[in-house]
């Protein structure tokens, strides 16, 4: 004998399905969400240690600035000054 679901006991079923349909695709939803804040989270870790890095250079560069040292380099490098009776080579090949 074949049982006859009553229109009762289908709507029931058909409302459990769609509401499981609702539930999984909250989940799907909010889990590609959750993926792109991880995403950004690491993003800005990332960042947060390079600016770190950044400020403890620009501390030491704080600390040697008035060094006689850091001075000297920077004459060097920048301004192309040297010591009095040093000899300066220059590689001409470059």
């Amino acid at each position: 004998m074949k049982k006859k679901l009553s229109l009762k006991k289908f709507i029931q079923i058909l409302f459990a399905i769609i509401v499981a349909i609702y539930v999984i695709s909250v989940f799907i939803n909010q889990q590609k969400t959750l993926n792109s804040y991880k995403t950004t989270q690491e993003h800005y870790a990332m960042e947060i240690d390079r600016e770190k890095k950044n400020k403890e250079e620009l501390l030491e560069l704080k600390n040697n600035i008035n060094s006689p040292e850091y001075i000297e380099q920077i004459a060097r490098e920048k301004l192309d000054m040297y010591l009095p009776n040093e000899r300066v080579y220059i590689d001409i090949s470059q």
